[in-house]
């Protein structure tokens, strides 16, 4: 299993990035999947998650509205569209390999992972 990132870079506040996730040595189509990301001094911060076909996206409370998720199963490629940056979004961002367990008590699906990639960084400063 490879899980590659690409896209991250230094972008002023208010300004966009598109993140990639290129995945192979492994059935892309059959997994969810899900980008968290690490600020600093902090710890690993969930940041959202996408199902097998892409029908069912799910977003933390920090980045809904400004982020959005996608995937395309033809390329084994994940997606992280993010607009509307701030300096609190700098991390480095991860995609991962997932499994949602989605529940109907709760809007947010539990979520277990196995597979990481090497990261990609975001800054966002003026």
């Amino acid at each position: 299993v490879q899980l590659v990132e690409s896209g991250g870079g230094m972008v002023q506040p208010g300004g966009s990035l598109r993140l990639s996730c290129a995945a192979s040595g492994f059935t892309f189509s059959s997994y969810d999947m899900s980008w968290v990301r690490q600020a600093p001094g902090k710890g690993p911060e969930w940041v959202s998650a996408i199902n097998t076909g892409g029908g069912s996206t799910y977003y933390a409370d920090s980045v809904k509205g400004r982020f959005t998720i996608s995937r395309d199963n033809a390329k084994n490629a994940l997606y992280l569209q993010m607009n509307s940056l701030k300096p609190e979004d700098t991390a480095l961002y991860y995609c991962a390999r997932a499994a949602l367990l989605v529940s109907p008590y709760s809007d947010y699906p539990r979520i277990l992972y196995d597979y990481w990639g090497q990261g990609t960084q975001v800054t966002v400063s003026s």
